[in-house]
């Protein structure tokens, strides 16, 4: 009946290879069945290749920004098409690191879709069939952008996150749908590259998961930039013409405005690709488009899992990989596993300015009941970030004034993303507000940032 094995992941993403690794690492024998590419969206199509074009978007803004420095700079030419390059071959780089990663701790890797047909029993379709069979399959087959009514992306006019990523030329103008994370990264991208950028949001506020002044904050900063935003609005009667698309938004004060772009990149979500795998007919529960699981990555199927964003938000690679430890460490028995804290889980956006956020906004905070301490640094007050010219952000810290428990914090500003981890160590170890402003940070540092912000919410700010 083909191959056996203790270990069976669906999906060689960050959540599924990564899974597939401490499965191997606690010598369970493994495989990884993926249908495309190992890396997942987020190596060959999200996280990494965004993140290519992003710094070359940087690139341009410091090349549009030297005078203030003492530099001039002319005959500068920008090609498209190489700036893609160069973020594919990223992506390549990455890709062959994760393929060595597989033979490195011996994990078959069977190419092709898979499909449960029984419990322990997966099929895969392909060049060539297989009937593979294992104790443990673990899901991990990832989400797809989220469709919306009366706008099909087409691949032309009508773009996902996979077209906006290897465009043939900047568009003059775009149509951003959704300020979700995606949907920010690929504003400030092409408006740093030159592109006239509508931004639309149907939530009351852009970035709607994150604390209303940061949210605030981007969208003074994109304003700033001539990037248009609305927000409560949304976006009807798309139609699309040979060079251009006119689209209806819907504002928030009930007028219509008939808009034309050059583009339109839909960027309102994802959902989990659970189509094709067998799980209605497994009888695997699947809620709002993810399978739903219980805190150990259990699905109601003994003996089936599933791990990262097909399991549901939040949609990101480290959630991913980290479910996919607690996953197999759980199933093979490790002592002491914990299950993962929601908490815990840091969100970062790479636009300019970067946004990072850990834990509870302070209007969610305020929810619970609990006295609360919040604190806020400017970087206007920052050495560091005048020294860069990047002195427009903040640090906000919020506690509960009881215990002493950081309950969120909130960065817009430089770097911010390299920052936030720091919360997330001091949230595992527990460390109290008190804990945090006997810490010794370095100066000049933007982390400095972070230490004059826990002080303001002591009451004691000593450069604010």
């Amino acid at each position: 009946m083909g191959e056996k094995y203790d270990v069976l992941v669906v999906g060689g993403g960050p959540g599924g290879y990564v899974a597939a690794i401490r499965a191997a690492q606690l010598g369970l024998r493994t495989a990884v069945v993926e249908r495309d590419r190992l890396g997942g969206i987020c190596l060959n199509w999200g996280c990494i290749p965004t993140k290519a074009l992003l710094h070359g978007a940087d690139v341009a803004h410091t090349l549009a920004n030297l005078r203030p420095l003492g530099f001039t700079a002319s005959g500068v030419e920008f090609d498209m098409t190489q700036l893609v390059a160069f973020s594919r071959s990223v992506s390549d780089r990455l890709a062959g690191g994760v393929e060595y990663l597989m033979r490195k701790n011996g994990i078959d890797v069977v190419s092709g879709a898979a499909r449960l047909v029984g419990k322990g029993v997966v099929e895969v379709g392909g060049e060539h069939p297989a009937t593979l069979r294992a104790d443990h399959v673990i899901l991990a087959t990832g989400a797809r952008p989220r469709a919306l009514p009366g706008v099909v992306p087409d691949g032309d006019r009508v773009w996902t996150y996979f077209e906006a990523l290897v465009p043939a030329e900047v568009p003059k103008s775009l149509l951003v749908i959704g300020s979700g994370a995606i949907g920010v990264e690929f504003a400030s991208l092409y408006n740093d590259l030159g592109s006239e950028v509508t931004l639309v949001e149907m939530a009351q506020q852009v970035m709607p998961a994150e604390d209303a002044a940061v949210a605030e904050h981007v969208r003074k900063k994109f304003e700033k930039r001539d990037i248009r935003v609305h927000t409560g609005a949304s976006v009807s009667e798309v139609a699309v013409a040979a060079d251009h698309v006119t689209a209806t938004l819907n504002l928030a004060d009930g007028a219509a405005e008939r808009l034309t772009a050059e583009r339109v990149l839909v960027a309102a979500g994802v959902e989990g690709n659970v189509t094709g795998l067998g799980l209605e007919e497994l009888g695997v529960e699947v809620e709002r488009g993810f399978v739903r699981t219980d805190a150990w990555c259990r699905t109601n199927v003994f003996g089936v899992y599933a791990i990262g964003d097909v399991a549901g938000a939040p949609c990101l690679a480290h959630k991913a990989s980290h479910e996919g430890v607690v996953c197999v460490e759980r199933l093979a028995g490790v002592e002491h596993v914990k299950p993962l804290d929601p908490a815990g889980i840091p969100g970062c956006t790479y636009a300019r300015p970067q946004v990072a956020r850990l834990g509870l906004t302070e209007a969610q905070a305020r929810e619970t009941g609990r006295p609360l301490q919040v604190g806020r640094f400017d970087l206007q007050a920052s050495g560091k970030a005048m020294a860069i010219g990047e002195a427009d952000g903040f640090v906000k810290t919020i506690f509960d004034a009881a215990s002493g428990e950081l309950l969120g914090a909130h960065l817009v500003g430089p770097d911010v993303t390299e920052l936030v981890q720091g919360f997330g160590i001091a949230g595992s170890l527990e460390a109290t507000v008190d804990d945090l402003a006997e810490v010794v940070f370095a100066h000049p540092t933007l982390s400095e940032a972070v230490h004059e912000s826990v002080l303001a919410a002591l009451g004691r700010p000593l450069n604010a």
